[in-house]
C-alpha cells in the first residue's frame, strides 16, 4: 500500500502542498491524501458545468445541438478559443461544451454559465450528492475578484511577476471564498460520468467523448506514458494552484479516477515540477489500486 508518508514525499519534493484521491470505478476501492480538504477547483470547475449543461439537455430545458452565437462584447479573457477570437462565434452548445473542456475556453464557460445558471449547477452537484463542490462565480467573477484585490482596474494591469503578499491576499486562491471542491468529491463526479449516472446514458457518452479531447497531456498523462493506457479529463490553474480530474484507461478495462489539485508556496509562471508530481502520485496510487485494495488518509 502507498502511504501518506511517501504521497507527502513525493508532494515535498515538487515543493508543493498535494490533496488527492483516486478511486477503481470496478471494485470501489479508493486511496487518498487529504482527500476531502477544501480545494480551490480553478478550471476544474468546468466539469459540473458540463454536467449540468447535458442534464438540462436530457430534461429538455434547452437543444444541445442549437446554434447561439457569442458575441465579442463582454466576453471573459483566456489565453485560448473563443476568448481571444476577434469576430462573434456561432456554434452549437455541445461544441461550446467541447471547447469549454478541449481548450478550457473561459469565454465559451461563461456563456455556458449564463444559460444553465450558477444556481442550477450548485443544485446539481447537491442532488448528485456532492455538497463540497460550489461555484461562487464564473470566469469573469473570479477574474473580477483578482483585479478587485489587486487594486487594478482589470486583470490585464495585474503584474507579470507579482509579489508574495499580493498573491497572498487573493480570494481566487482561498477555497472558502471561490469556485471550490475535495479531491474526492471530484473523482465521485468522474465515476458518475463514466459509469451512466452523471445523466443519461448518450449524455455520459458524450460527455466522456469530450473529456478524452482534453489537448494538454502533460499533467496527469505524464504519469501514465504507455501508448496503450488513455486518459481523460480537465486541468486546472491559478497562479499557485494546479489540478487536474480524470480518469486513466487502462488495455485491460481497468478504469481509475484521480483528482490531483496542489498548491505551490510562491507564483511561478511555469513549475514544471507541479506539473509533474499529478501524473506522479495519481501513478503511485493507482499502481496499488492495481495490485489490491487499500485506502489512507
Amino acid at each position: 500500500m502507498v502511504t501518506t508518508d511517501e504521497l507527502t514525499e513525493l508532494f515535498q519534493a515538487a515543493d508543493v502542498d498535494g490533496f488527492l484521491h483516486t478511486r477503481d470505478l470496478e471494485s470501489g476501492a479508493e486511496i487518498g491524501h487529504q482527500a476531502d480538504h477544501p480545494v480551490v477547483s480553478a478550471s476544474t470547475f468546468k466539469v459540473p458545468v458540463l454536467v449540468t449543461l447535458f442534464r438540462q439537455a436530457d430534461a429538455g430545458h434547452l437543444d444541445l445541438t442549437e446554434q447561439v452565437t457569442v458575441p465579442v462584447a463582454d466576453r471573459a479573457p483566456g489565453p485560448t478559443g473563443i476568448s481571444v477570437m476577434l469576430d462573434p462565434v456561432t456554434l452549437s452548445w455541445r461544441d461550446l461544451a467541447l471547447w469549454m473542456i478541449v481548450v478550457s475556453d473561459n469565454a465559451a464557460t461563461d456563456f455556458i454559465c449564463a444559460r444553465v445558471g450558477i444556481e442550477n449547477i450548485n443544485a446539481t452537484m447537491d442532488s448528485l450528492g456532492l455538497p463540497g463542490t460550489k461555484l461562487e462565480g464564473d470566469c469573469r467573477g473570479i477574474f473580477a475578484s483578482i483585479a478587485e484585490d489587486a487594486r487594478i482596474a482589470s486583470l490585464h494591469d495585474f503584474p507579470a511577476k507579482p509579489t508574495d503578499e499580493l498573491v497572498a491576499r487573493l480570494r481566487a486562491l482561498e477555497p472558502r471564498s471561490t469556485n471550490r471542491s475535495t479531491p474526492r468529491e471530484m473523482t465521485r463526479l468522474l465515476e458518475l460520468i463514466w459509469t451512466d449516472r452523471a445523466a443519461s446514458p448518450d449524455a455520459c457518452e458524450h460527455m466522456r467523448r469530450i473529456l478524452l479531447c482534453q489537448v494538454w497531456p502533460h499533467r496527469l498523462a505524464s504519469g501514465f506514458p504507455e501508448d496503450d493506457i488513455a486518459t481523460g479529463g480537465k486541468t486546472g490553474t491559478l497562479f499557485t494552484v494546479r489540478n487536474e480530474a480524470g480518469v486513466v484507461l487502462y488495455p485491460d478495462g481497468g478504469r481509475y479516477a484521480a483528482a490531483v489539485f496542489t498548491r505551490a508556496p510562491r507564483y511561478r509562471q511555469k513549475n514544471p515540477a507541479a506539473d509533474a508530481v499529478i501524473g506522479q502520485s495519481a501513478r503511485a496510487a493507482i499502481d496499488v489500486l492495481r495490485g489490491g485494495s487499500g485506502r489512507t488518509r
